[in-house]
């Protein structure tokens, strides 16, 4: 299963978000795996600061799970200062509807 998602940057994070994902935490890359998830990208529309992401899963309910790691929470933390976030620091974020799709 393909997601789509949308989620907002503060105006002028766009070079530090970007740099935090390039030094990405190996052991995030290893809960995201481990919940099934799999081509994960992020797009940015530099002239909005929206973030489109894409990610494969394998099932909806293991991904969910994730939420709930230590790890996650604490990347959540570390990004809060540059993104829009929900109370508990996950990142706001607005599901895509697929409309199209080629392999």
């Amino acid at each position: 299963m393909i997601k789509g998602f949308k989620m907002k940057l503060y105006p002028g994070q766009e070079a530090e978000y970007e740099r935090r994902h390039n030094e990405i935490w190996p052991e995030m890359v290893e809960t995201i795996h481990a919940y099934g998830g799999k081509n994960y990208t992020i797009f940015l529309d530099r002239e909005t600061g929206t973030l489109f992401g894409t990610l494969e899963i394998e099932n909806e309910d293991l991904w969910n799970e994730s939420a709930n790691t230590e790890v996650v929470r604490k990347w959540w933390d570390y990004m809060a200062d540059i993104m829009e976030t929900n109370e508990d620091n996950s990142p706001v974020t607005t599901d895509l509807d697929m409309v199209f799709h080629l392999d």
